[in-house]
Formats: structure tokens, C-alpha cells, sequence
């Protein structure tokens, strides 16, 4: 018997990440930007649920981390376009920590994920934008 998982967010990066990133190519030096950026667009997928958080990621997407809320310590985030999207960075009891970039809506899936954290990792976080 499978578990319901209610599905909060699922998709790739946001679209602004690509064009801006596509933009910059246009100078010989961003060309590694540019084909980042692209690479993301293509391979990376978020799923973020009521039970967990999902990446599917790197070369072809062929890997993937599965993180429940209860393994989180801290999570912190960045503003990026103007805040049409922002990074993440999830940060593991263990000490690992997980990158999620460009993504859309960052402010309602950072206030969805802080909800399902416990008390500890939710003062740990601070608001968005904060750098601790």
C-alpha cells in the first residue's frame, strides 16, 4: 500500500533563469553560464510534497535525493532576478547540504517547506533572504 503524498510544487527552474543566462552568452566570457543554465532547463525537476522534497538532477537526470523534512537542519535562501525566483540551500542534520536553483515562486515553496519543519530548524532558518 502506497503512501498519498500531496504535491505542492513539481516542475524544473524557472524560465527567467534560461533567458537572462542566455543573454549573458552573448559575452564570450558567460558562455559557461549559459550552458549551466541550459543543462538545468533540460534535466532538472523539483517535487516538492507534504512529505518530502525531490531532486531530480545532473547529467540526462539520471540522479536523484530524496530529503524528508525530518532530516533538515536549516534553509536558507537568495533572492535572484529581481525575486522573480530565488536558490535554496537545504541544509542536513548530517551536515550535507542540497542546492536548489532557480526556482519559481521560491518565497511560497520556502514558506511551505518551513511548515513541515520542526520547531529547531525553523528558528535555524530565519525569513528569506537571510545569510547566517
Amino acid at each position: 500500500m502506497a503512501i498519498k503524498e500531496d504535491v505542492y510544487y513539481e516542475g524544473g527552474p524557472h524560465i527567467g533563469d534560461l533567458i537572462f543566462n542566455i543573454l549573458l552568452g552573448f559575452t564570450v566570457i558567460c558562455i559557461p553560464l549559459t550552458v549551466g543554465a541550459i543543462a538545468r532547463a533540460v534535466w532538472l525537476r523539483y517535487r516538492i510534497t507534504d512529505r518530502r522534497i525531490s531532486v531530480t538532477g545532473g547529467w540526462r537526470g539520471r540522479d536523484r535525493s530524496d530529503i524528508v523534512y525530518s532530516q533538515i537542519a536549516k534553509v536558507v535562501t537568495v533572492p535572484r532576478g529581481l525575486g522573480a525566483w530565488g536558490d535554496m540551500v537545504v541544509t542536513l542534520k548530517d551536515g550535507s547540504r542540497l542546492e536548489l536553483r532557480a526556482v519559481p515562486k521560491f518565497r511560497e515553496v520556502y514558506n511551505f517547506i518551513t511548515e513541515q519543519l520542526s520547531p529547531a530548524a525553523k528558528a535555524a532558518s530565519g525569513g528569506i533572504g537571510t545569510q547566517q
